[in-house]
């Protein structure tokens, strides 16, 4: 059972990683307004795709915000395990957005390879897109670190969106830039924004299968499984005592473990459930605020009870 102190632990790390997704939005809102300046200064369909791209940037970034909000809520009548899955509808929603805006990149492009538009002011337009690209890089790389370090989804694939932005806009720019030096390949610009497209969509597949994944309450990866049981195997401590069926499930950044623990059957209740205690304790200490459930099992007794001695009978009397 999940100790009151595990508990408030969970509340801190939840308003801890909201600082970071509010770092998130602050970034989103000035790179769509750095994006959008360098698109309608230059004309360029490859600027605007990257300023779209951003757009889904801060709307993702506001549903992370809701996401995290939602999953620091403790179990209550209605959701018995807690609300931790908020943080895969999050990312689900993340790369439904970004289907839409991969959608609209790709048909810019198409309309721009139709009807090819000379681009005005390129080196302008590379200098605001350069320091859009940095504001992200560095924006990114650390939602990603935080994210892996507490185990949040939604803050990992936002920083993972923002380094896919990051990667895109590197892409715009050598495009644009090669208009400088081939300033007739018209070609060039929706050539990058149709590249640009492709390559969120593929972004937004990876996010979404990662999502469904997780609502289907996959197991913990392999290494916290064997984690989990070296620290079972740590205060058992009786080959006489033996573990069966542990089965593991993760939510957002919880954790469940559930496992049936056999010990010989003249134990007493007590002692079995100091037992389970203690697993409950060493799990927790592995990974905080783990949600377990141990079953104790009778299996077979070295000791059994005497039988009862039966009364004399006094039809025969013993020799």
């Amino acid at each position: 059972m999940q100790s009151n102190a595990s508990h408030q632990q969970e509340t801190v790390s939840t308003g801890f990683l909201m600082k970071f997704v509010l770092l998130s939005v602050v970034a989103a809102v000035l790179t769509v307004a750095i994006k959008a300046s360098a698109a309608w200064i230059t004309g360029s369909v490859g600027f605007l795709s990257d300023a779209l791209e951003s757009i889904v940037n801060l709307v993702a970034a506001l549903v992370a915000l809701w996401a995290l909000a939602v999953s620091g809520k403790p179990a209550d009548h209605n959701h018995d395990f807690g609300h931790g899955k908020a943080e895969y509808m999050s990312s689900l929603v993340e790369g439904a957005l970004i289907f839409v805006a991969a959608a609209g990149i790709i048909v810019s492009a198409i309309n721009r390879f139709v009807h090819p538009q000379p681009l005005e002011a390129i080196g302008i337009g590379l200098v605001l897109s350069v320091i859009a690209t940095v504001l992200n890089l560095v924006v990114g790389l650390i939602l990603i670190r935080v994210g892996r370090k507490h185990r949040s989804i939604t803050l990992e694939a936002d920083g993972h969106h923002l380094m896919t932005d990051v990667w895109t806009t590197v892409g715009v720019i050598i495009g644009v830039g090669l208009l400088l030096v081939f300033p007739t390949q018209l070609w060039i610009d929706p050539l990058v924004a149709l590249i640009v497209g492709l390559n969120i969509l593929w972004t937004g597949f990876r996010l979404v299968r990662r999502s469904a994944v997780g609502l289907l309450d996959a197991a913990l990866p392999a290494d916290e499984v064997s984690a989990i049981r070296e620290a079972m195997d740590g205060v058992i401590g009786d080959a006489r005592v033996t573990v069966s069926d542990l089965r593991t499930r993760e939510s957002g950044r919880q954790r469940f473990v559930q496992t049936t623990v056999i010990v010989p059957g003249h134990w007493t209740v007590e002692r079995a459930h100091d037992l389970a205690d203690d697993i409950e304790v060493a799990i927790d200490r592995t990974f905080p605020e783990t949600q377990t459930v141990v079953h104790i099992e009778p299996g077979p007794s070295e000791h059994p009870d005497p039988q009862p001695a039966l009364p004399p009978d006094p039809d025969h009397p013993s020799i």
